[in-house]
C-alpha cells in the first residue's frame, strides 16, 4: 500500500476508535505504535516505545504539568477560591447581573492560580447558582455564564494545555504564559459586557445583589491576597526572568501550599485529596503526550505531514484566510473532541502549516487556546456545560447549551480581534525580562 494512503487509513481508524468510545490517549496510543509496528518492525517500535516513555517522563519542563495542577487541586481543596469569591461578589454583586459578573471575575482569579476549567466550573456552580437562585436569575443565564466564564481558567496563566503546547512545539512556555494575560483579561471584560448589557436591557435575566457597607468590603478585600500573592509571584518571576516556568511550578505549589498551612487549611485530608486528582489528571495528560507523539512519528514515516504542507504550501494561503479555515476546523473538532484531544491530534498537521505560513508559534499558541476555550462550552461534548449540569441538575443540557451562545460570539469576537491585532497578543511578551 502506498505511505501516503496508509498514513490517512491509520487516521480514519483512530477516529473511528474514538467515535466508539475508546479514549483519545488510548486511540492514538493503539493506531501509534500498530502504524509503527507495520511500518517498522517490532524491534524498532519496541525501542520507540521505550525512548518516548522515557522522554517525556523524564522531561524537565514537563515536571510543570503535575505542579501547575497541584498548585490548583490544593487552592480548590484549602479554600482559597473561596475567600476569592467573597471579595468578588461583596464589590460586585450589586450590579445588574452582579452574581453571573462575580462569577466571570471569580472564575478569571481562580483561572490564575488553577488553570483547571473543569475545576473553576464546578466551584463557582456550587457556591454561586444557590444565590443565583434566590434572586431569580434567568437559569440560561445563569449556568449559561458559569459554564463559560470556566473556560478562562486555560487561558489566563499558568494554563496546562500552553505548557503542552510549548513542549510540543519547543515554544518558550515563559512567552506563552505572559502572552494569554491581555487577551485573558479582554475575555473576562467582554464576558462581563455581554452579562451586564442583557441586564440592563432586560433587568428580569439578572437583578442585582444585596450592597455591602464598606467596612465589609474593605475587610473582604483579604480575600484577594492568597490568590494575588501567587499569581504575582508566580507570573512575576517569569516575567522578570528570574524564574523558569518549572521553577515558577514549584513555587507556586509550595507558595499555595503554606498559604493555606498558614490560614490553617492544609489539612491531611486535603492534602490527599489534592495529591490523588493530581497524580489521576497529571497520568492522563501524560498519556496522551506519549500517544500523541507516537502516532506523530508514525505519520512521518508515512510522508503524510511533509505532503500535507507541500500541498498548502503550493496553494499560497493567505495567512488571514489559513486562520479563518483553521477556525472552522476547530469549531467542527469542538463538537466532538475535548481540549487535550484538539490539542494532541491536530498539532502534528497543523503547526508545520502555521510555520510555513509565517504565523508566529506565541500567537498561534494563544489562538489555540482560544479556540480550545469554544470547544469546551459547544455541543454535543462541551465538558464545561456537563460539569454545570452536575450543580444545576434542574436545567436541561439545552438550556444550559443556548446559555453560553452570547459567550460564544464574545469569544469569536476577541478572537477575530486578536487575529486582525495580532500586537494585542505579542506585546507583552515583547517587553519580558
Amino acid at each position: 500500500m502506498d505511505p501516503v494512503l496508509f498514513g490517512w487509513s491509520a487516521i480514519v481508524v483512530m477516529l473511528g476508535l474514538i467515535f466508539l468510545g475508546v479514549p483519545i490517549a488510548f486511540a492514538l496510543a493503539a493506531v501509534g505504535i500498530a502504524g509503527n509496528l507495520i511500518t517498522l518492525g517490532l524491534p524498532q517500535t519496541a525501542v520507540l516505545v521505550q525512548l518516548t516513555a522515557w522522554e517525556n517522563g523524564t522531561n524537565f519542563v514537563l515536571v510543570a504539568v503535575p505542579l501547575f495542577i497541584l498548585m490548583g487541586q490544593l487552592a480548590f481543596h484549602t479554600g482559597i477560591a473561596t475567600d476569592f469569591y467573597d471579595f468578588v461578589y461583596k464589590w460586585f454583586g450589586r450590579m445588574p447581573g452582579g452574581l453571573a459578573i462575580t462569577g466571570v471575575l471569580t472564575s478569571a482569579g481562580f483561572g490564575a492560580v488553577t488553570g483547571s476549567s473543569v475545576a473553576a466550573v464546578s466551584t463557582m456552580g456550587t457556591m454561586i447558582m444557590p444565590e443565583m437562585r434566590r434572586y431569580g436569575y434567568d437559569r440560561r443565564l445563569a449556568t449559561g455564564s458559569l459554564a463559560s466564564a470556566g473556560t478562562l481558567a486555560i487561558l489566563i496563566p499558568p494554563s496546562i494545555p500552553l505548557v503542552i503546547y510549548g513542549v510540543w512545539t519547543e515554544t518558550s512556555i515563559g512567552r506563552l504564559f505572559i502572552a494569554g494575560v491581555v487577551p485573558g483579561l479582554l475575555m473576562s471584560a467582554a464576558f462581563c459586557a455581554v452579562i451586564l448589557a442583557a441586564c440592563v436591557l432586560k433587568p428580569g435575566l439578572g437583578p442585582p445583589g444585596p450592597r455591602f457597607p464598606r467596612r465589609e468590603r474593605l475587610i473582604a478585600l483579604r480575600g484577594l491576597l492568597p490568590a494575588g500573592i501567587v499569581f504575582v509571584g508566580v507570573l512575576g518571576g517569569i516575567y522578570g526572568g528570574f524564574m523558569s516556568p518549572t521553577e515558577a511550578s514549584a513555587v507556586g505549589a509550595a507558595g499555595v501550599a503554606l498559604v493555606a498551612l498558614g490560614m490553617g487549611r492544609l489539612t491531611w485530608t486535603n492534602l490527599r485529596r489534592a495529591l490523588r486528582e493530581t497524580g489521576i489528571t497529571a497520568a492522563m495528560v501524560y498519556m496522551m503526550l506519549f500517544g500523541g507523539v507516537l502516532l506523530s512519528r508514525f505519520l512521518a514515516q508515512t510522508d503524510v505531514t511533509p505532503r500535507l504542507v507541500g500541498f498548502i504550501g503550493a496553494m499560497q494561503v493567505d495567512p488571514l484566510l489559513l486562520v479563518l479555515l483553521l477556525s472552522v476546523m476547530y469549531l467542527v473538532l469542538g463538537c466532538i473532541l475535548d481540549t487535550f484531544g484538539m490539542l494532541i491530534l491536530t498539532l502534528p498537521f497543523v503547526f508545520p502549516i502555521v510555520k510555513a505560513a509565517g504565523l508566529d508559534p506565541v500567537w498561534f499558541g494563544i489562538y489555540l487556546t482560544m479556540m480550545m476555550e469554544l470547544a469546551m462550552i459547544t455541543p454535543p461534548i462541551g465538558l464545561n456545560v456537563f460539569v454545570m449540569r452536575r450543580s444545576a441538575p434542574d436545567v436541561p443540557l439545552g438550556d444550559i447549551f443556548a446559555g453560553t451562545i452570547p459567550f460564544v460570539v464574545a469569544c469569536l469576537t476577541i478572537v477575530a480581534l486578536v487575529t486582525v491585532f495580532p500586537a494585542i497578543v505579542l506585546w507583552l511578551p515583547a517587553t519580558m525580562g
